[in-house]
């Protein structure tokens, strides 16, 4: 437990500020958004970051020539799409996935290792229901996504008890702009309210 990431990254100033943060993942959304950028420049916004943390690709709905795109131009670590996207992918066998469930949809009877579940819209902070949340986080490593805010993240992490959260909106000056201090603040809120639940998780 205690993994935190900052989604839809557009600028190097956020890009430092998720750095300076500590956190453990930057996502970079190559889908339609008002935080799009396409695979270079996500590669030159994450080249700072490469090699010190998680590189994660966002997408949406991809076709096979976007991500073979965003493989040969940006190269993640990790590629983020919904579940049953990524099953008509082909994909080389090293790309870590972050599988995307939706809220509303029900979960598959098998979940992958690690999931990260989100709101009907990927960025729109619609939440998920909490308790159905932790039925999740008790069968694989979840991600929770979806409503999460500085006034939020420590509620939502006691009643599901993750494995990590990830934020986009909530950390925005504007519609794609992210705001640094916002990133610190929930980056510091959410280290915290893991930190209660497990003193030892924030250290390790």
């Amino acid at each position: 437990m205690s993994w935190v990431k900052i989604c839809g990254l557009t600028s190097p100033a956020a890009v430092d500020a998720a750095l300076e943060a500590g956190v453990d993942a930057i996502g970079f959304v190559l889908s339609p958004s008002p935080r799009r950028v396409d695979p270079r420049t996500a590669a030159r916004l994450a080249a700072p970051a490469r090699g010190r943390l998680e590189l994660v690709a966002v997408t949406l709905a991809p076709t096979q020539a976007l991500i073979d795109a965003v493989l040969a131009e940006f190269a993640p670590d990790v590629l983020q799409a919904d579940l049953a996207d990524l099953a008509g992918l082909t994909l080389p066998r090293e790309l870590g996935l972050l599988p995307v469930l939706r809220a509303g949809a029900a979960p598959p009877a098998t979940l992958p290792a690690r999931a990260l579940i989100d709101g009907v819209r990927g960025g729109s902070g619609e939440p998920w229901d909490w308790a159905s949340a932790r039925e999740l986080a008790r069968r694989t490593q979840l991600v929770l996504a979806g409503g999460l805010g500085l006034a939020s993240v420590a509620g939502a992490i006691a009643a599901v008890r993750p494995h990590g959260v990830d934020v986009s909106s909530a950390v925005e000056e504007a519609p794609g702009i992210k705001s640094p201090a916002k990133i610190r603040a929930f980056v510091a809120a959410a280290r915290a309210a893991f930190e209660a639940l497990d003193p030892a998780a924030a250290s390790r």
